[in-house]
């Protein structure tokens, strides 16, 4: 049963690691579930504390992140589609 456990992490890691694997919808979905999740124990936590401004602060930070993540992979995605770019190529 060990070995099983270990082979579906190893695998799971092998993937992750594999160049281009950030634009894989699963791994997209995994990273927006957790982005959500976190935002949901902010939002958790703020209610327990009664509007403690910290966990409002952490949540604007949680947003901010999460909107950078996005832009990030809107920026890389047209390069995923085969799109060449020449270093230094750029001439007035």
């Amino acid at each position: 049963m060990s070995s099983e456990s270990e082979a579906g992490t190893s695998g799971f890691y092998s993937f992750i690691l594999k160049p281009g694997s950030s634009l894989h919808p699963t791994f997209l979905l995994g990273v927006d579930c957790a982005f959500a999740l976190l935002f949901l124990v902010f939002v958790w936590s703020a209610y327990l504390t009664n509007g403690n401004a910290h966990f409002f602060i952490l949540m604007a930070i949680e947003v901010a992140l999460w909107a950078s993540v996005k832009w990030y992979i809107s920026t890389l995605f047209p390069f995923s589609l085969g799109t060449k770019v020449v270093v230094g190529s750029y001439k007035n």
